[in-house]
């Protein structure tokens, strides 16, 4: 359950906002405090954009690896119906592949993980 918000910590959190000190006003309680219960206001308004981009950034980040996973799902499963064929020698299990440092754009690791896939593709037939 949220915990209602005093004024002190609103301007507190919006004051760690300022600041861009973005982690320690998550370690404060940024996305647990009820803003319903918050006064009107300049604080309320930063605290409130920062969490809505909060929310936006771990949803994108969240459907990032879902489709990481779902592409290495399939990647996998395209491999595995090579080395069944009979016309294909097996070959040893390629390597995992390492997954995108965090601080690589997203088209970039997208860019990246295709070109990986691709290199895997010519070098396993």
């Amino acid at each position: 359950m949220p915990t209602p918000v005093a004024p002190a910590s609103m301007h507190q959190l919006a004051a760690l906002l300022r600041q861009d000190q973005v982690d320690a006003a998550i370690d404060a309680g940024l996305m647990s405090l009820d803003l319903a219960q918050a006064a009107d206001g300049q604080d309320l308004l930063e605290v409130s954009m920062a969490r809505t981009r909060l929310q936006r950034a771990w949803a994108a980040r969240a459907r990032y690896r879902a489709r990481e996973t779902r592409l290495a799902r399939a990647a996998a499963s395209q491999r595995g119906g090579r080395l069944a064929s009979p016309a294909c020698a097996p070959s040893p299990t390629p390597a995992p592949v390492a997954p995108p440092t965090p601080g690589l754009p997203a088209a970039a690791a997208a860019a990246l993980a295709r070109a990986q896939a691709r290199a895997q593709g010519r070098t396993g037939e």
